[in-house]
């Protein structure tokens, strides 16, 4: 059975994920949940919008960054949290994606760490016997 679901990695000075999928679109969209639950309780975020995202990059490992990169810019740049997500397409060089959440309320919405960039350092994809891996460091 695939293994799903993220956990936080520890590094002496950025933060790193690895999320589990058990396909490629699973584990792009389980590093989406373990960003936004760096960066707040998504516990108390509903449903009510979404967002669809389209992207092009050169290979499955920009794609990745680009889509947390993404992610992280409707955080900051247009106060939109999010707690699903379902990438609907994923190539080796497009991405098409729903992501759903709600405008940012400070009065619901209590944040934790403040997600500068995406990073490339010790990036991997892997796939194994029970899906694929993806790991990622965030500079904090």
């Amino acid at each position: 059975m695939a293994r799903k679901g993220f956990k936080i990695l520890d590094h002496p000075a950025d933060l790193g994920i690895e999320a589990f999928g058990k396909n490629l679109k699973e584990a792009f969209e389980q590093a989406a949940v373990a960003l936004m639950s760096v960066i707040l309780d998504i516990s108390n975020v509903h449903e009510p919008t979404t967002r669809t995202v389209r992207l092009d990059a050169s290979d499955h490992e920009h794609m990745l960054v680009k889509w947390l990169t993404e992610v992280l810019y409707l955080y900051d740049g247009q106060r939109f949290v999010s707690c699903r997500f379902d990438v609907k397409q994923l190539t080796v060089d497009s991405l098409k994606a729903v992501i759903y959440g709600e405008k940012f309320d400070p009065a619901r919405h209590s944040t934790k760490l403040d997600v500068k960039a995406i990073t490339y350092h010790q990036l991997q994809i892997k796939k194994n016997q029970q899906g694929f891996s993806v790991r990622v460091f965030l500079d904090v």
